[in-house]
């Protein structure tokens, strides 16, 4: 089992009693207003992309971790790796994204976890460029892909869901000088 410890997070494989706090993070309208049509999603729905996520990580080696809170031991979202089929034109790649839950916002919770992400996938998997993908108004993810050190590579349409979409990338090379 994949696991990663930060200073206050656990990145790890996700287990059949997450899909509730999961689906709690993607009910909130607000949590999800950025992420493809905006549209909230159930706790069925939250399951079938659980375990969808679970089969990424069986077929590519990679896939997005469940975000656990050290101190409370508690869900607080998402991080990680995956396929970006949603935006066919920068296939083949590998995107780095998240979510959390509202509550965790501004705690800097984002980028330690993400950081953690792009390490596992540059260094324990290898990867030659890694690519996030947010919709311009969505600052937040912006300042943590900036953070990250990743920059505009590509301003597109998100065929899915019709928005526009910022692509940033960032190379091992770019990373590995900024480590």
């Amino acid at each position: 089992m994949q696991r990663i410890e930060t200073e206050r997070l656990v990145l790890r494989r996700w287990r059949a009693e997450d899909v509730a706090a999961m689906a709690v993070v993607n009910a909130d309208p607000e949590v999800m207003r950025w992420i493809g049509d905006g549209s909230v999603r159930d706790e069925e729905r939250t399951r079938a992309g659980i375990e969808a996520w679970e089969r990424e990580w069986e077929h590519e080696g990679f896939g997005l971790f469940a975000v656990e809170v050290r101190a409370t031991g508690r869900v607080a979202g998402f991080t990680g790796l995956s396929v970006p089929h949603f935006l066919p034109e920068v296939l083949p790649a590998v995107e780095i994204g998240w979510r959390l839950g509202r509550e965790y916002w501004g705690k800097g919770y984002a980028t330690e976890a993400a950081r953690a992400a792009l390490r596992f996938g540059f260094r324990d998997r290898g990867l030659n460029q890694i690519l996030s993908i947010a919709q311009p108004e969505n600052k937040a993810s912006q300042r943590v892909m900036s953070k990250l050190g990743m920059r505009l590579v590509k301003e597109t349409v998100a065929p899915d869901a019709g928005r526009t979409a910022l692509v940033h990338g960032l190379s091992r090379a770019e990373y590995e000088v900024g480590e």
